[in-house]
């Protein structure tokens, strides 16, 4: 008896082989680099890839620029605010100095009266004075009420920014550089001095 052994064809073997070692080709295809597994990018890829880096760019510009323009805008607004405050506080300043003049004359009005003659035999005198010394007590309330501070700094230590010199001279028992004599008094509206008080400083012997 003849035994008949079917040939296999080399193209049937490969097709077994593949099929026989699937996991092979899977660990081929992972050793494979990263460049070689991506396919180059298309045309039309790289022109969105740059089209984007682009508008990123623009953006970054645009929102620095918005946040420049908001600082500016914030400082001009401070500045504006301090402006207008400011200008309340102190456009009354050139009405306040003509007024001192006339705190000045009452001052040296009620001091001019001689303190022995303000009695009841001369009540017209007394009555004048008594005048004199509530205007000037009403005139420092609104002197007060607007900001307008006195300066009379006797015994104070010097200081050029409120005080105005006339004289240095020795004074026994008294520290140099110290205040011994107001001529004028000064004032200050809202803490900046508006007029330096006139005043006689002590200098060593």
């Amino acid at each position: 008896l003849l035994f008949f052994r079917p040939r296999t064809s080399p193209r049937l073997l490969c097709v077994a082989t593949q099929q026989k070692n699937p996991g092979q080709n899977v660990e081929e295809e992972q050793s494979q680099s990263p460049g070689e597994q991506k396919a180059e990018a298309s045309p039309a890829e790289k022109v969105l890839g740059e089209e984007k880096a682009r508008l990123e760019e623009q953006l970054k510009e645009v929102t620095d620029k918005y946040k420049r323009a908001l600082a500016d805008a914030e400082n001009v607004r401070q500045r504006s605010q301090k402006l207008v405050e400011e200008a309340k506080l102190y456009g009354i300043q050139s009405f306040c100095k003509d007024l001192l003049e006339v705190a000045d004359i009452l001052e040296k009005a009620t001091e001019s009266v001689p303190k022995e003659e303000i009695k009841d035999e001369n009540p017209h005198l007394k009555s004048l004075y008594e005048g004199l010394v509530m205007t000037e007590v009403q005139i420092q309330k609104v002197f007060k009420k607007h900001g307008l501070l006195r300066l009379n700094p006797v015994g104070a230590k010097f200081d050029p920014y409120e005080h105005e010199a006339l004289f240095h001279a020795p004074m026994e028992g008294k520290e140099p550089g110290t205040i011994a004599l107001v001529s004028k008094i000064g004032y200050k509206l809202h803490g900046r001095t508006l007029r330096p008080a006139l005043v006689g400083v002590v200098k060593d012997a």
